[in-house]
């Protein structure tokens, strides 16, 4: 059976996009080559042999002459910098039309049908901020009026978060069910995100394995719905079923972090999940002659990009780093390697929102020609390469 493998290290951006000033970012950002700078150098021994250290000057990873890999780099044609127009993008979906941004917070209309809608009583914040800041500066108020904190950030997001122990998960989840509805049509926000916190030896810690985005439906089909209709199967691991919202997932689990979703990855490729315990609710495959893995593995980006971490986010790099070698040696001659980003979050540079960056592409196989790959101007490459691996003439 054939199997196609993306990981996505979100954020993992390797240089500054032509129109980056366009989106308020310095011609500058470039996360992979200032993390590895600004660490001293990465210990990636993996991304070396698959030829990473070719696509620029990145500290530590060297040029490699006899990468066992195809690398290049990818223009992101959709406008936008955010995970939605990433993700879409690589599976062939393509944004003309940019998700709206709320640099000043979100207008009353919005906040006023949010609050009589779910009838919170009243929200906290409701302006751009760091979301473990923000949650640190207003959780006392938080407890003491029960009223959810509500933030954004240069990209198109709305955040709420809430103490647990004060508000029940289930009711932020309907919050964000609620807002969702309503952040449609002229609003156009890409996601709206649950941000679960509790406090923990004094201070609020948020819960990565609890988070849920709700992003906007697909357009139309992506190449994940067409690998479905192809008799195939579709297994998101981490946030890939919330951006696509469940469609074209025919299997799918959430994760708590980088950590336990390369585990998964790992798991699923060596075929030790069991697919019937992850069957999504719109979905009933029961056989397939392909499979599609699609993992995103987020700390890179929520730990350590938006908190302006180029230490953590160069450790986070070298646990992926660590784990190529299981994943490569138990991929059969059936099996597809890809690995690139969605955007860029420099921790480098001033501010902690994302960056207009390209982004890496390794493509691995066991009988690959490893070549450099041509300029590279739109994300969808991946689709097609993904549609030519599985013999599936594109739509």
């Amino acid at each position: 059976m054939k199997r196609a493998i993306v990981i996505v290290i979100d954020s993992m951006g390797c240089g500054a996009m032509p129109d980056c000033m366009e989106y308020g970012d310095t011609n500058e950002c470039n996360t992979l080559c200032n993390v590895a700078k600004t660490a001293g150098g990465l210990n990636a021994p993996s991304f070396y042999k698959l030829g990473l250290g070719n696509l620029g000057s990145i500290q530590g990873i060297d040029k490699n002459l006899a990468p066992i890999a195809q690398y290049g780099i990818m223009k992101e044609t959709s406008k936008g910098k955010d995970t939605t127009t990433g993700h879409w993008e690589m599976m062939g979906l393509i944004l003309d039309n940019p998700f709206k941004v709320y640099p000043k917070g979100f207008p009353p209309e919005i906040i006023n049908k949010f609050i009589k809608e779910t009838n919170c009583g009243g929200i906290l914040a409701n302006y751009p901020a760091s979301g473990t800041k923000v949650i640190e500066d207003l959780h006392n108020e938080h407890s003491k009026t029960k009223f959810p904190i509500i933030y954004t950030s240069a990209d198109s997001v709305f955040q709420i978060a809430v103490d647990i122990d004060v508000i029940p998960l289930e009711t932020l989840y309907n919050y964000c069910k609620t807002a969702r509805n309503i952040l449609t049509d002229e609003y156009n926000v890409s996601r709206v995100i649950a941000r679960p916190y509790r406090m923990v030896d004094g201070k609020p810690q948020r819960i990565g394995g609890l988070r849920r985005d709700y992003s906007v439906e697909p357009f139309k089909d992506s190449t994940c719905d067409i690998i479905l209709k192809n008799n195939g199967a579709v297994l998101g691991i981490g946030k890939i079923e919330d951006i696509f919202v469940g469609k074209g997932i025919s299997h799918a689990i959430h994760t708590s972090g980088n950590t336990q979703g390369l585990e998964i990855t790992l798991k699923a490729i060596k075929n030790e999940l069991n697919l019937e315990d992850l069957k999504t609710q719109n979905y009933n495959i029961t056989s397939f002659d392909k499979q599609f893995i699609f993992t995103n593995l987020v700390d890179t980006d929520m730990l350590y990009g938006h908190r302006n971490d180029p230490l953590g986010y160069a450790k986070a790099i070298e646990e992926i780093d660590s784990y190529l070698p299981k994943i490569i040696e138990n991929m059969t001659g059936e099996d597809l390697l890809i690995i690139t980003a969605d955007h860029g979050c420099d921790p480098t540079v001033k501010g902690t929102d994302h960056t207009r960056e390209q982004v890496p592409l390794i493509i691995y196989s066991k009988n690959i020609n490893p070549i450099k790959l041509p300029e590279i101007n739109s994300f969808d490459y991946i689709s097609k390469r993904i549609l030519k691996w599985f013999s599936i003439m594109p739509v």
